[in-house]
């Protein structure tokens, strides 16, 4: 089965009781991760890689693969349509245009109402600069994994900076509530059973709570290329396991598969 290429940004900012992370939670009749608490991010569409090319519309991309390149815008518009959250660099936006540009991304390209991410840029007259984003990792399910969607997912760390006080909102479909948090709040309500994560998240928020800064956290990341994750399913002890590999700053490599949410 052909991985589908994705992408997901970890939305940053520094607070009292250490880096905090906008969460959101999708729609329970969704058919990835319904219900579940996961970062901004999807598919990748073949007209983010034309943004990124677009001088007009973007700075930085010219070293970038066009995978690369094409998963950052898709984390740039991603962070608009499901959180309003404006990752771009530009006057002050007015909130009636910026709403009206994400309904109008929500409603998909083969809409008549429909409105390019390209567009909403020019409309603004806003940038989107390549360094916003930090890769973090990527991860593909295993190869022998029995599921419904393979997704190819890069995900990219990006400091709120001064967008953190900004309003934020679900967009009503895909995210159905919002809000920042701890990693180390997340992982608890996971455990308590009030919060559910599929297992990428859920690694990645492990992986975040070792730091106690976002300045920390973006340091530890540029120290080494984004790890490559393919999970493999053991058996050992008549049960089975989804390992990760070790030495990719991961705490925690392996989880029973009867505790594992995969999708």
């Amino acid at each position: 089965m052909t991985s589908i290429l994705a992408a997901t940004v970890i939305l940053l900012r520094d607070s009292p009781a250490g880096p905090e992370i906008l969460m959101i939670k999708r729609g329970d009749n969704l058919a990835f991760a319904g219900g579940a608490l996961v970062f901004p991010g999807g598919r990748v569409d073949p007209a983010d890689v034309t943004t990124a090319r677009d001088p007009r519309l973007a700075t930085g991309f010219e070293r970038l693969d066009d995978i690369d390149a094409s998963a950052r815008i898709a984390c740039c518009r991603e962070a608009l349509e499901e959180t309003g959250v404006l990752l771009t660099s530009g006057a002050a936006a007015d909130p009636a245009q910026l709403a009206r540009a994400r309904a109008e991304l929500a409603t998909g390209p083969d809409s008549a109402e429909a409105c390019t991410f390209a567009a909403t840029l020019a409309a603004l007259d806003h940038k989107v600069a390549a360094d916003r984003f930090i890769p973090f990792a990527r991860w593909e399910p295993p190869a022998a994994a029995p599921i419904k969607r393979r997704f190819d997912t890069h995900f990219y760390l990006a400091d709120a900076g001064n967008t953190a006080g900004a309003a934020i909102s679900p967009d009503g479909h895909e995210a159905v509530a919002i809000h920042w948090t701890t990693a180390a709040q997340v992982l608890a309500d996971e455990a308590a059973g009030t919060a559910a994560l599929v297992f990428p998240t859920k690694c990645n928020l492990q992986r975040l709570g070792q730091y106690d800064s976002v300045a920390a956290i973006m340091a530890a990341a540029a120290t080494r290329a984004p790890p490559f994750i393919q999970p493999e399913i053991v058996e050992r002890d008549g049960a089975m396991w989804l390992i990760i590999p070790e030495d990719c700053d991961y705490p925690v490599t392996e989880e029973r598969m009867d505790s594992v949410r995969r999708e």
